[in-house]
């Protein structure tokens, strides 16, 4: 695993852009305000980025590389056309999965399960019905994690559709 991802804490940036079709974060340590990693969409097809701009974007497939600022690979997220459930994979930097989420059927503000690379169940990923805050839990309560929406200022929430979360 990468030490930059060895932080306990991150912040992440939804890159503001007018008519952008592509995925751009930037996570950042909030302890010391330095960007350690960019979640970039550098390949996007014609026929995907026309339906980035249509009620269709969620079923759009995606490939998000993560780097460092300096450009070191450290991993990638992959999901493939999504009609009914997504299923969203993480590779590391040979492209070999090492993790997957797995969405439910049914669920209030979405919920996923979080596979290891062999399929087996770590935990779930279960967000609140308003979308702001999703918890990774085990079968028995136990939260490993929880991931919050952070508040951008009204000219950013009126206006845009770029959020920021804390992990």
């Amino acid at each position: 695993m990468h030490s930059a991802l060895n932080n306990n804490l991150f912040l992440v940036k939804e890159h503001v852009g007018l008519f952008k079709a592509a995925n751009n974060f930037d996570i950042y340590d909030p302890q010391t305000g330095e960007v350690i990693l960019h979640c970039r969409e550098p390949r996007l097809g014609m026929l995907t980025k026309l339906f980035r701009f249509t009620e269709y974007k969620r079923f759009t497939p995606f490939e998000i590389e993560i780097t460092t600022p300096s450009g070191e690979p450290v991993c990638s997220v992959h999901r493939g056309l999504s009609i009914f459930l997504s299923t969203v994979d993480v590779r590391d930097i040979q492209k070999e999965k090492i993790g997957s989420f797995k969405q439910h059927l049914f669920s209030i503000g979405g919920a996923f399960t979080v596979l290891s690379a062999t399929g087996k169940e770590l935990c779930h990923l279960k967000g609140s019905w308003t979308g702001w805050n999703f918890r990774f839990v085990a079968d028995d309560g136990t939260e490993f994690a929880h991931v919050t929406k952070k508040w951008s200022g009204v000219g950013k929430e009126l206006f845009t559709s770029a959020d920021n979360y804390v992990l």
